[in-house]
């Protein structure tokens, strides 16, 4: 039922004609879990929050750490301390108490992943290490679920979106990195970059969604903060990757996550 609250809350949703009450309430049922309640989570989880999804999933096992406060802004510093989880759920709750949050207090791995994403329309993947983002793409890609990849490091990001017959992660990037690379905890990243991959990403579940617009699929968007500048690189499908055929896709958790806090 569309109640005169949500007409008025989600009104400038309603002009649009890609959305309408008919729209709004496609993003009311729909489902979208949130790996990471960090710097690429926080942003993306708001968004979806005002946005009205209906259910939003948060998944991370971490603590909210003061240093984490200059890009996590879904936490704020009297949640120092507290679980990520539970802070995230906190702010969702307080900016629109209409929606269901469910909590995932746990770090996404190759044991719980499949049970963890499969009542999910789509999946964002704000996680910060290698792993788990190789680990997010074998699992969503196996069952066909649609998920937005996306990173940061000093001044840039970049994002993609996986749907079913789309080029995937390791179509660009084949496997994880064997040997040691720079993290944000060694290389520091500007708060705002985050953010704008983070929103990035929020659009794109939500244009999903909606079932509007083109999302970004077979594209990378590279964003670099300094110059201002965005950038799509096209992509193809890899003729030898898993993704052609998912029976060869084992889910592996390849080392333990980085100490990169997005």
């Amino acid at each position: 039922m569309f109640t005169v609250e949500a007409a008025e809350r989600y009104s400038r949703h309603i002009l649009l004609k890609e959305v309408g009450v008919a729209g709004q309430m496609k993003l009311g049922k729909g489902k979208v879990l949130v790996v990471g309640a960090g710097g690429l989570g926080s942003p993306a989880a708001m968004y979806l929050a005002a946005a009205g999804v209906g259910t939003i999933g948060i998944a991370d096992a971490d603590k909210v750490d003061l240093s984490n406060l200059q890009r996590q802004i879904i936490h704020s510093t009297e949640d120092v301390g507290k679980r990520k989880t539970l802070s995230a759920k906190e702010t969702i709750d307080a900016l629109n108490p209409n929606i269901s949050v469910v909590i995932h207090d746990v770090f996404v791995d190759s044991k719980n992943i499949a049970g963890i994403i499969k009542d999910y329309d789509f999946v964002i993947d704000g996680t910060d290490n290698f792993s788990s983002k190789f680990l997010i793409n074998d699992a969503c890609v196996s069952v066909g679920k649609a998920f937005s990849h996306g990173g940061v490091l000093r001044f840039s990001g970049q994002t993609m979106t996986y749907v079913k017959g789309a080029p995937c992660l390791r179509c660009i990037f084949k496997n994880p990195p064997e040997k040691e690379v720079l993290t944000c905890r060694d290389s520091g990243v500007l708060g705002v970059v985050p953010g704008v991959i983070g929103t990035v990403q929020a659009c794109e579940a939500v244009k999903y969604l909606l079932g509007a617009g083109e999302l970004l699929t077979g594209k990378l968007l590279i964003f670099d903060a300094l110059r201002t500048d965005f950038r799509k690189i096209e992509i193809k499908r890899d003729a030898d990757c898993t993704c052609g055929d998912i029976n060869r896709i084992k889910l592996v958790d390849y080392a333990p996550p980085q100490n990169c806090r997005l």
